[in-house]
This record gives structure tokens, C-alpha cells and sequence, in this order.
């Protein structure tokens, strides 16, 4: 299904369960199991995954239980706190190593792109996950008509500064505003989505609406959320969570079950909704699409 209109009435939108049935060939192609590297630690009651066989989180799930700290640290607080939060009208910059820097309008960004159906698993640093059908434009199509000079090997990405519209950015939780990258090969694979929707919906602001970054591979907190500006630069951003925290927090944030978190493993995850732990795949199952990116690289050091 493409998605040609950033709303939709209340009739015209597929329920979560035909949804998810006519779905399954989006959820088993883009869910494929690319083998896991074992950890020596995983303990026999935790069930090994059965990727092919997931279905998406429903609704309430994927869009009240949240990580977005910009409007609180406990889960539920994006979804109370969000609500008045303001998407229109919304303008992103684009700057630095590009041809053609910008002040664009939301509509105007994504005017010229079919929205695509992506299936992709969600694996939170804290250890738990979801199946969420996100709806987007693949970043590497908006890069090139941004057409970014030779000479840009990443690409940073920072969220609205808003205090008045999101309480917890009042707050010295963490370095305000968020600020987000990715290497430019990561930015340009086919996998990494510029999401504009969810369930076949617009956005909601709790799930970082307008315009949010997913990449399956790397865990949650690579989403950078309520995107405002994109700039391309020669040297490795340094991202929120690493600025706060670089003992617990690094640059990639590839899923790696073999790199425990200091304060919790990694080895396992808990799908929201269920109840039995399930073992995390290397990449968060995508490793046959993306190991290659990172072929030669320490990933225990580059973490």
C-alpha cells in the first residue's frame, strides 16, 4: 500500500489485524534471521526468536509505551505530555557539506516521495522490543536531492529545541537538544527510514512526530525524534547519549548481543506484550544486510 496522504479518515485505515495479515511477506522478508553469534550466556529458559513468525505491536502498545524524554523519563509520559505538542507548520534545515542547504517545509520534504510499508523490529537499549509497521521515505533518496559534497562522511540529525512545547528539555535530563548521526554509508543503505507514519496514520507526536529517524539495526535510541535539522559533516558527531554518558553509550549503537550495557545484558530482550525473554540476534536480525558495513571493525570498542 503507498500512503499518498499524510492523513486518512478513521474509515480508510486498514485495521491492526488485516493489517498484520496481509502483511506477513513485509514482516518475513524484512525480519530475516542472518544467524546469531552466540554468547556463552544466555540461559535455556530464554526462547530462541522466531522472527518470520512476529506480528506487529498493536497501537495502544507501540504508542503508549515510549522512550522520548523530551516530554519525561518514565514510558508514559510522552503520550500524556505530547498531546498539544505542535507539527504544523514544520520546517527542517539542511546544512553544511551539501549543494543544496535549505530551509524546507515539512510538505515540501515530502511532497516528492511515495511513503513505503517497512515492518522493522524496534530493540530498546533497555533490553525490550517491539514489531512496529513504520511508514517513510528511505533516507538515501532524500540525501540525494540534497546532493551533499564528497567531502561530508556523516550526516547529523538534531531534534527541535522547544522548551515551552516540551517539558522535559526544561530539565537538565540530558544535552539539549538531541542530536543524533550516522556514517554516510549507514545514511545511505536501503534499510534506514525517514518515518513519517505508523499503522498507515500519521505520526503521532508521542512517536516522534513529524519526522523521525529509524535505523533496524542499531537500538532505539538512533531515533532521533521530531527532526529539525540535518546537517552533513566531515567528523564523527558526537551524539546526545554519548555526551552524557560515554562509559554506557557509544556511537554506533549497533545490536550486538555480546556487548552487555554496565547495568544490565544485552543478550536477551523482552518483546512488550510478552512475556517470555527471547535471545537478541546480532544486528537485531539484520546482520546479512548491514555486517558487512562494519567487516575489519572492533565492534566491542567501536560500540
Amino acid at each position: 500500500m503507498l500512503i499518498k496522504r499524510p492523513d486518512l479518515r478513521s474509515s480508510e485505515i486498514t485495521r491492526e489485524s488485516d493489517y498484520v495479515n496481509r502483511r506477513q511477506f513485509v514482516a518475513a522478508a524484512g525480519l530475516t534471521v542472518a544467524g546469531l553469534i552466540g554468547t556463552g550466556r544466555l540461559l535455556s529458559a530464554v526462547a530462541p526468536p522466531k522472527l518470520q513468525e512476529d506480528k506487529p505491536n498493536s497501537w495502544d502498545e507501540i504508542t503508549q509505551y515510549n522512550n522520548y524524554y523530551e516530554f519525561g523519563t518514565d514510558k508514559e509520559d510522552p503520550y500524556q505530555n505530547s498531546q498539544k505538542f505542535r507539527t504544523r507548520p514544520w520546517t527542517v534545515k539542511v546544512d553544511g557539506l551539501v549543494k543544496k542547504p535549505a530551509e524546507y517545509h515539512f510538505e515540501d520534504l515530502v511532497k516528492p516521495y511515495k511513503l513505503e510499508d517497512r515492518v522493522y523490529r524496534f530493540r530498546c537499549v533497555e533490553a525490550w522490543s517491539m514489531v512496529i509497521p513504520w511508514q517513510g521515505i528511505p533516507l538515501a533518496e532524500m540525501i540525494k536531492r540534497f546532493d551533499p559534497l564528497p567531502s561530508a562522511k556523516y550526516v547529523q540529525f538534531t531534534t527541535l529545541y522547544a522548551p515551552d512545547q516540551m517539558p522535559g528539555q526544561k530539565l537538565a535530563i540530558l544535552p539539549w537538544p538531541y542530536v543524533e548521526g550516522l556514517r554516510m554509508d549507514e545514511a545511505m543503505h536501503p534499510l534506514t527510514l525517514m518515518v513519517t507514519g505508523l499503522y498507515g496514520k500519521t505520526l503521532p507526536n508521542q512517536d516522534g512526530a513529524p519526522l523521525r529517524l529509524i535505523v533496524p539495526w542499531k537500538y532505539g535510541f538512533k531515533g532521533v525524534k521530531a527532526i529539525a535539522r540535518i546537517s552533513f559533516v566531515d567528523k564523527q558527531p558526537r551524539n546526545t547519549w554519548q555526551a552524557a554518558n560515554p562509559n554506557e553509550y557509544g556511537f554506533y549503537a549497533n545490536v550486538n548481543p555480546e556487548v552487555d550495557h554496565p547495568r544490565w545484558t544485552q543478550a536477551s530482550e523482552r518483546r512488550i506484550g510478552q512475556f517470555r525473554r527471547v535471545r537478541t540476534l546480532m544486528f537485531n536480525g539484520y546482520a546479512d544486510q548491514v555486517g558487512q558495513m562494519y567487516a575489519g571493525m572492533d565492534l566491542r570498542k567501536n560500540f
